[in-house]
């Protein structure tokens, strides 16, 4: 039986421990969750504490609290301790790299629910496409960008479409990292770093980054009547000898295979030199497509799998293809 500490027991916390508790035959147990408050209703009833000591002493650490602080901390005494950790924290990694790194290198860090949550895209990026050396990548990273956009279409305002997915809960009470595209980029510049260089800087994937608050319902109209579809792509491609990545909306012709993605779903579209163009989509958020992940993650740890493999040299940049299709930034 492997002994879980789990950091977090919000929604995605919650749906991992049902998922945990329906699989007696994966042998794994919560020993001990981390909570702020211990008399705080919850979903799910699993042995909790205010003491992160009670928590890395399990076996195995799990991180689903999100955060870049005492989150990042946790996970960096575990690694340091020796243990494996499983997380969903696209923002620890993203801004805290370097710190990551060796434990990455080690692979005892394991990390798919950061990126498009349930839907596999690090396990193939690091696994079956390093067989091909990568020319780009374009994808959805956010539904809730996708949902405000959808609403947008219909030619509801950006003050009326945002509060509707709060509503909804697909955004959160304080939306900014959503709206201002830095959600993306935290996924983004894993992404990068995974597949294309390890050196790509946080700070400059933050500086290329445009959100959608920006947007109205005539933008977004217009460039439908024109047969294209704004959506917030966040892309890594070659330019002047070096790769660049950035997130800002564009209009996509409305049969790209990213136009047609909605708030419930996430896409990516990878291109390679010998395989062609790959594209993967599917459920990018959510308790339980995140907890899969995670579920997933876990048992490889537990088995003694090792984490996704970084890349040790950046990836050779192609030359820049003269008659590359160009979509309008917004």
């Amino acid at each position: 039986m492997t002994g879980i500490g789990l950091l977090g027991v919000g929604h995605v916390g919650s749906a991992l421990a049902r998922l945990i508790a329906r699989r007696p035959e994966l042998e794994l147990r919560v020993t001990r969750a981390l909570v702020r408050d211990l008399h705080q209703p919850r979903e799910v009833t699993v042995p909790i504490t205010t003491d992160p000591a009670d928590v890395l002493s399990a076996d195995l650490l799990v991180e689903v609290m999100g955060g870049t602080t005492l989150a990042g901390e946790l996970m960096l005494r575990a690694l340091a301790a020796g243990k494996r950790v499983v997380t969903a924290n696209k923002a620890a990694l993203a801004e805290r790299w370097d710190e990551f790194a060796p434990y990455l290198a080690q692979g005892r860090l394991y990390c798919e629910a950061a990126v498009m949550a349930g839907t596999p895209v690090i396990g193939p990026l690091t696994g079956a496409l390093r067989g091909s050396q990568p020319l780009e990548l374009h994808a959805t990273l956010n539904g809730t960008c996708a949902y405000i956009l959808g609403q947008l279409e219909a030619g509801v305002s950006y003050a009326e479409a945002l509060a509707e997915a709060q509503r909804l809960g697909y955004a959160e009470a304080d939306p900014t990292l959503d709206v201002t595209g830095l959600d993306a980029a935290h996924k983004l510049t894993i992404l990068a770093r995974l597949a294309f260089d390890p050196a790509i800087s946080w700070e400059s994937v933050k500086a290329a980054t445009r959100g959608i608050t920006h947007l109205s319902p005539k933008v977004v109209q217009s460039a439908l009547a024109e047969g294209k579809r704004v959506r917030l792509v966040g892309s890594i491609w070659p330019e002047h000898g070096a790769w660049r990545a950035a997130v800002r909306p564009l209009a996509l012709p409305l049969a790209h295979p990213l136009a047609n993605a909605t708030s419930a779903r996430n896409g990516l579209l990878f291109v390679g030199d010998a395989v062609g163009e790959v594209f993967i989509a599917g459920a990018g958020a959510g308790a339980n497509p995140t907890a899969s992940a995670v579920l997933a993650d876990i048992i490889a740890a537990a088995t003694g799998q090792p984490g996704p493999a970084p890349l040790r040299q950046a990836a050779p940049v192609p030359n820049e293809p003269p008659t590359k299709p160009t979509f309008e930034v917004l």
